[in-house]
């Protein structure tokens, strides 16, 4: 994972983090990734919360989110992902994760506007998860051409994206 890059660091410096325990608190976050990838979730959660320890960061607290959604926790994940935008408003990510946990629970208009803010976000890559997911709450409420709209602006930013393109063409299906 190449997220610890130069743009990132100055990001923390600005705000007033020392280097050398951002640097720690990164390499415990890839620890933590790479567990969390390999499926062993309770060891992730151990590294991410070493992570934080360490340094506070909105992407381990955002991970660590993802981490609890994997465990089946969504309100904790949620409370994660809150916790990650009070440390940087301008990282996209957590506000997405709300989105997609709160359509995961049903709950579409508490969903929206926070997917809206993940698309207007500064910080965020990659782009098209916003609208894919947007896509999905309008989907769900019968709000067919918002959902037309998300999904095809999901494929806009990423062409090759295929579960924005098989939700646009079940949108179709539903339509016609």
């Amino acid at each position: 994972m190449g997220w610890f890059d130069t743009r990132v660091a100055l990001c923390y410096q600005s705000i007033g983090m020392s280097l050398d325990k951002l640097e720690q608190a990164w390499q415990l976050l890839q620890e933590a990734y790479q567990a969390q990838i390999e499926g062993d979730y309770d060891h992730a959660v151990q590294l991410y919360e070493k992570s934080l320890a360490v340094q506070p960061t909105a992407e381990a607290h955002t991970f660590l989110g993802w981490t609890y959604r994997f465990q089946g926790r969504l309100e904790e994940a949620i409370a994660e992902c809150k916790r990650a935008i009070e440390i940087d408003p301008d990282f996209g990510n957590p506000y997405n994760d709300i989105g997609a946990y709160l359509i995961e629970m049903r709950r579409f208009d508490e969903a929206i506007p926070w997917l809206e803010r993940a698309t207007e976000a500064k910080r965020y890559d990659p782009r098209h998860y916003p609208y894919y997911n947007l896509g999905r709450a309008y989907l769900a409420k019968e709000m067919y051409a918002r959902a037309r709209e998300s999904f095809q602006t999901a494929l806009s930013l990423e062409p090759r994206y295929t579960l924005a393109r098989e939700a646009l063409d079940r949108l179709r299906r539903i339509v016609n």
